[in-house]
């Protein structure tokens, strides 16, 4: 199987580890993401113009027809660097909802605007209590002539509390977790009826807590077809489930490197605690785990990449991986550092926290586990 990437993909892959490298360090990481806006406007107008933001979309909507590949190299460069800039939330998830959209007007509309960086949007899809149910929907949307009424609450919305626009999926027919009836509506963040309680995360990101009452959209503000949003809902979630995971890479990838650095320097009894053979065993297995999540992402995303009928199940094994291994390697790099391990003013501590959320994130282990176990089911009947 060859894992070779292109010219291209190098160049790309380079140039965000070149940017980490100069201009994104972990004081300045922590400057950002302590300011009131979570994340530098200055920097995100950067990775428009040196087209970041734009290698996922179509060439027809003003993108670079970038794929799973790409999306992997990005994903793994901004989990080295830790970056705090909504990426994962404005392109992934929110680009993605609409850039799937057969409606042309409106990817025209907002997908230009997302490109250029002067438009955040977010994908408002988690309920309260929905746990990892993307179908688990109780937001209703009621048909009024030409337009649409929402009601209802969406939990955890990341960069929804600073988003222009908002992706809700919302109720038109069936029941609470019924897979038909779902549609997908862009609505404008300042359209009455809309509520938002902003607040920070644990791993440095953005979310807000966001309320429907009576809010008005028109027809034209549908994605896809009516009571059809479900599959492009799906299509978009998985996606961002594989790019966390690729993040997630990076993560440990980092921590392992930077915690074997550390066992070179760190003496105990007059010697490098990293000649401790107990120490030693310990890092060759959170190396195997590294190596081990590489090899499942090179995987999952050649099969993303070639549209495979397994994509799906291959995303469930590398979220379980990460959940599983990936944790392991961090908890690994916090108890080898000592103490400093769980310190603010350490990056290993940021590393570790990104990872716990992002093994909670589109699914934890358990729940990837079981749709992993029934897509192999589905294959064998």
């Amino acid at each position: 199987m060859d894992f070779s990437i292109s010219e291209e993909q190098s160049m790309l892959s380079d140039s965000i580890a070149k940017f980490i490298e100069n201009d994104y360090d972990f004081e300045t990481r922590q400057k950002i993401a302590a300011g009131d806006l979570g994340y530098s406007a200055d920097l995100w107008a950067t990775y428009a113009e040196l087209g970041w933001t734009a290698v996922l979309f179509e060439e027809k909507d003003g993108g670079l027809d970038g794929g799973p590949i790409e999306l992997m190299l990005m994903m793994q460069q901004f989990g080295k660097g830790l970056l705090v800039e909504p990426f994962l939330a404005n392109i992934v998830l929110a680009g993605g909802a609409l850039r799937r959209s057969p409606d042309s007007e409106l990817r025209s509309k907002w997908l230009a605007k997302i490109i250029d960086g002067s438009l955040q949007a977010s994908l408002a899809f988690t309920e309260p209590q929905a746990r990892f149910a993307v179908n688990d929907i109780t937001t209703t949307a009621e048909s009024a002539g030409d337009s649409y009424k929402l009601d209802g609450v969406k939990s955890f919305v990341l960069n929804g509390g600073i988003a222009d626009l908002l992706v809700i999926p919302a109720r038109t027919a069936g029941g609470q977790s019924d897979e038909d009836g779902i549609t997908l509506f862009a609505v404008p963040a300042d359209s009455v009826g809309v509520s938002r309680r902003s607040y920070k995360t644990v791993d440095a990101q953005q979310a807000a807590e966001i309320s429907l009452k009576g809010v008005v959209v028109n027809q034209e503000n549908v994605l896809g077809k009516v009571g059809d949003g479900l599959a492009i809902l799906q299509a978009t979630i998985d996606e961002a489930t594989f790019a966390v995971c690729a993040e997630a890479v990076g993560i440990i990838r980092t921590m392992h490197d930077k915690t074997v650095e550390y066992t070179k320097n760190r003496l105990q009894f007059g010697v490098p605690i990293g000649s401790f053979q107990a120490l030693q065993h310990r890092m060759v297995e959170t190396l195997i785990a590294c190596e081990q999540s590489q090899s499942l992402l090179y995987w999952s995303a050649m099969i993303n990449a070639g549209n495979d009928s397994a994509a799906r199940k291959s995303v469930s094994a590398l979220k379980y991986q990460i959940g599983t291994a990936g944790v392991h390697v961090a908890k690994e790099a916090v108890q080898l550092h000592g103490g400093m391990g769980v310190t603010w003013e350490l990056d290993i501590a940021h590393y570790f926290k990104r990872l716990t959320a992002i093994s909670i994130l589109f699914g934890d282990a358990d729940f990837h586990l079981d749709r992993h176990v029934q897509f192999s089911k589905q294959s064998v009947a």
